[in-house]
């Protein structure tokens, strides 16, 4: 039997029935509706039984996905922390590292303006020192020098000494 048609007796049914003195009510004849409906569920098509099923097994797909993407959206949302972790990790330790490199360089000057001071100190040091000995050595070889002046002096006095005397002693040559 068609649908439609049963349908259409239904709603004899209701028609042909006695209204009651107060309200909208209606009594009906309930083996006959009974029997009606039986026949409706019987007339029901298989596909619309179908779609029954199809509509609440994609109910329960729909269900499962939406936990599927909650529990994917989780794990993501775990990825992206963990990442931005490792981010600031490596952001930290670069500047760390920039922070060390900087520390040396200027640690590396200190030490480099240090060793020119110093060195500039021993130098001026040795200068000094260099020339207190050049003074020294210049006195002292003045000191000899004068010495030997001196000794040259006698000595040369001692050869005209002798010079002289020889000249007295030889005769005189006409």
């Amino acid at each position: 039997m068609d649908i439609l048609h049963l349908i259409d007796r239904l709603e004899e049914l209701v028609g042909e029935a006695r209204r009651l003195p107060i309200g909208a009510g209606v009594v009906l004849d309930r083996r006959r509706l009974l029997d009606l409906v039986d026949q409706m569920r019987a007339a029901v098509p298989n596909e619309v039984k179908e779609a029954a099923r199809i509509l609440e097994q994609r109910e329960e797909l729909i269900a499962r996905a939406e936990e599927e993407v909650a529990l994917k959206l989780a794990r993501c949302d775990e990825e992206v922390a963990r990442r931005l972790d490792e981010q600031n990790l490596v952001q930290e330790a670069q500047a760390k590292a920039a922070m060390i490199l900087q520390e040396a360089e200027a640690r590396a000057d200190r030490i480099i303006r240090d060793a020119q001071a110093q060195a500039q100190s021993r130098l001026a040091e040795a200068d000094k020192l260099a020339n207190e000995q050049m003074d020294e050595a210049d006195r002292y070889a003045l000191e000899m020098l004068r010495r030997l002046e001196s000794q040259l002096t006698a000595f040369l006095a001692n050869v005209r000494s002798g010079v002289e005397s020889l000249t007295e002693r030889q005769p005189v040559e006409t």
